[in-house]
C-alpha cells in the first residue's frame, strides 16, 4: 500500500515557466553535482556522492538516507510527456525503492519511477496519479541483473501509459489524467523520505510529448 506523500518545502515551489506546456525541446538534467540540477536549486539529504561514470559523472546513493530534492517539476502542465533516466541499481538495497519522484505541490498528484529487488535482480515499477485516476505498471515478469547501467523511459501520450527498459517496452495500460502543476522532484528517495535508493543516477531527460524508442536519448 502506498503511503500518503508529504510535500517538502512547499513554500519554495516556483510558478511554471510560461509556455513550458507547449515546449517540445527536451529538458536534460545531468545528475553530476550536489548544487544545481537543470539550473534549479538542490536540497541535499545526508551525503550522496559524485562519482566517475561512463558518459560523465553520476551521483551515488547509499540506500539508507541519501537523496536530492530539486525545486522543480519539469512536466508541469504537460498533457503528454516522456521521462527518461540512466541509472544503476546496486545490490543489497531494500526490496522496494523509489528513486525518481515528481510531485505536484500541496496534493497527492505524482509520478514515480521505482525498483523492486528480487535476489540479485530488479524490475521496474512506474506509477502516475492525478486526482482520482492512477495506474501502476509493475513489471515483475521483466527482471534484470543488478549492478549494471540501464536506460528507462516512462511515456504518457494522453490516453496510455507505458514504460521501457533499454528501449524495450515492458508494460502499458490506459490512463487519463489532468496535467500536474508545478512542484518538486526528489531523486534517490520518495518525497516523504522513505524507500531510499541504493545505486547511481547519471542523467534524466523530460520531453513534453510521447516519444518512441527511436527518439529516446542515447545512453
Amino acid at each position: 500500500m502506498r503511503k500518503p506523500t508529504l510535500t517538502i518545502a512547499a513554500a519554495l515551489v516556483l510558478i511554471a515557466p510560461t509556455g513550458r506546456a507547449q515546449q517540445t525541446k527536451p529538458i536534460t538534467w545531468n545528475i553530476d553535482n550536489l548544487k544545481q540540477i537543470g539550473g534549479q536549486q538542490v536540497t541535499v539529504l545526508d551525503a550522496p556522492k559524485v562519482i566517475a561514470a561512463v558518459g560523465g559523472k553520476a551521483v551515488i546513493f547509499d540506500g539508507v538516507d541519501d537523496g536530492l530534492v530539486v525545486n522543480d517539476n519539469p512536466i508541469a502542465g504537460a498533457k503528454a510527456f516522456t521521462i527518461e533516466a540512466v541509472f544503476r541499481p546496486d545490490p543489497n538495497g531494500s526490496k522496494e525503492q523509489r528513486w525518481f519522484h515528481l510531485q505536484e505541490a500541496n496534493s497527492e498528484n505524482r509520478v514515480l519511477l521505482e525498483t523492486r529487488l528480487v535476489g540479485d535482480e530488479w524490475f521496474l515499477d512506474t506509477f502516475i496519479k492525478s486526482g482520482d485516476n492512477s495506474r501502476a505498471l509493475l513489471a515483475e515478469n521483466f527482471k534484470h541483473p543488478l549492478g549494471q547501467w540501464y536506460h528507462v523511459a516512462l511515456v504518457y501520450d494522453g490516453t496510455q501509459m507505458r514504460h521501457y527498459v533499454n528501449g524495450v517496452e515492458e508494460l502499458s495500460g490506459p490512463l487519463t489524467i489532468t496535467p500536474l502543476s508545478q512542484g518538486q522532484t526528489s531523486i534517490g528517495v520518495r518525497m516523504n523520505r522513505v524507500y531510499w535508493f541504493k545505486g547511481a543516477i547519471l542523467k534524466a531527460r523530460f520531453t513534453l510529448k510521447a516519444l518512441t524508442p527511436g527518439e529516446f536519448m542515447k545512453r
